[in-house]
């Protein structure tokens, strides 16, 4: 079969194409990516001498560019893995949320509907459900969508809209939510990897607010493994919700980063919470256990000493966007911190007045 995966070079794009040509030998995987500030070349780079395997850069939301290479090439399945993903960003230029997530998602949805006998899956983020109380029972595909940040929101509209073309044209459609992922090739701007790369640095490590956000962790190829499980097994029109088991504190995390890499727990610094940030997630798999065979195959902790261990012996792949990601974190965080005075100070003005 010939695969197009959108966002093949970001992070979960590019776990996912080695493991589909390392357990699928006779599929052949083309690779769209824009190759933004969170894709690498270097993810795929022994990979471009392989017959199985063509790179095309290029924007999903390029309608003509998406026409042209969806008639050079006979797709059996798309996988759309190209996202603005980063909270924080969404937060100050939201537009470019809304071209990715949106409209690029419809012109793949347009293309792939002139195709016969193609199936699409939609990849998404359990951050459409909106925030879960600390009683309130996990995410399953029956919870309704209430998204709480640009990111999110974007997203369920990307994933209504793939909804929309299997109900209204009989698209062969798949939708996949998944929790927080983590492992090798992560951005350094992402949770984890800044815990990590800040940490291996000797550097402070940001924690937003309380640090009680909670979360649920996912390896990345336990996530890849379920979306080539949800390819093959799932019924069109259905959603299916993956996640670790290993739902965690945002403190509970760092301090588990420190102690594996020999830091102390005097580098976490607690900074101005992000505006309107969600206190919890957790999603219920169990459909995807019944219906697809699939359960998240590594523990947390297993797979936390392994990404460790990968940016330990990988420094020269994150080093300088660490510390680009550092230095923008760090803008982010006062230009929160200069709103939260200026709301302060309003307040305190209509008190007065009143």
């Amino acid at each position: 079969m010939n695969v197009l995966v959108t966002g093949g070079l970001g992070f979960i794009g590019s776990n996912l194409i080695r493991l589909l040509l390392a357990e699928r030998p006779a599929w052949r995987v083309v690779n769209l990516d824009l190759v933004t500030y969170a894709a690498n070349p270097h993810n795929l780079k022994d990979l471009e001498s392989s017959t199985r395997y063509r790179f095309v850069r290029g924007d999903i939301a390029d309608r003509q560019l998406i026409a042209a290479l969806f008639r050079e090439e006979n797709f059996g399945a798309v996988i759309n893995c190209a996202a603005e993903s980063h909270v924080d960003r969404s937060l100050s230029d939201s537009a470019r949320f809304l071209r990715t997530n949106v409209e690029g998602t419809l012109i793949l949805l347009e293309a792939a509907l002139e195709t016969a006998s193609l199936r699409y899956l939609q990849m998404s983020t359990d951050e459409v459900y909106g925030s879960l109380s600390p009683s309130e029972p996990p995410f399953t595909e029956e919870t309704s969508i209430a998204p709480r940040s640009p990111y999110s929101a974007s997203k369920a509209a990307g994933d209504q809209m793939a909804l929309a073309f299997h109900h209204s044209h009989g698209l062969d459609v798949i939708v996949t939510r998944c929790s927080n992922n983590y492992g090798p090739y992560q951005h350094p701007e992402k949770l984890i990897p800044l815990m990590i790369t800040s940490a291996l640095r000797g550097r402070r490590l940001p924690v937003y607010g309380d640090g009680r956000q909670r979360r649920d962790w996912i390896h990345v190829e336990d996530h890849c493994r379920a979306v080539l499980a949800a390819l093959e097994k799932g019924l069109p029109g259905e959603v299916f919700n993956f996640g670790g088991g290993a739902e965690r504190e945002n403190l509970d995390v760092v301090k588990q980063v420190l102690r594996k890499t020999g830091s102390d727990d005097d580098l976490i610094q607690f900074v101005t919470d992000r505006p309107g940030h969600d206190r919890r997630y957790s999603v219920d798999f169990a459909k995807a256990e019944r219906a697809l065979g699939w359960r998240p195959a590594r523990s947390f902790e297993l797979g936390l000493e392994e990404t460790i261990e990968w940016y330990s012996r990988h420094e020269e792949w994150w080093f300088s966007s660490a510390a680009s990601a550092y230095e923008e974190s760090s803008k982010r965080i006062e230009t929160w911190e200069q709103r939260a005075r200026m709301k302060s100070s309003t307040s305190n003005v209509k008190s007065e007045l009143i």
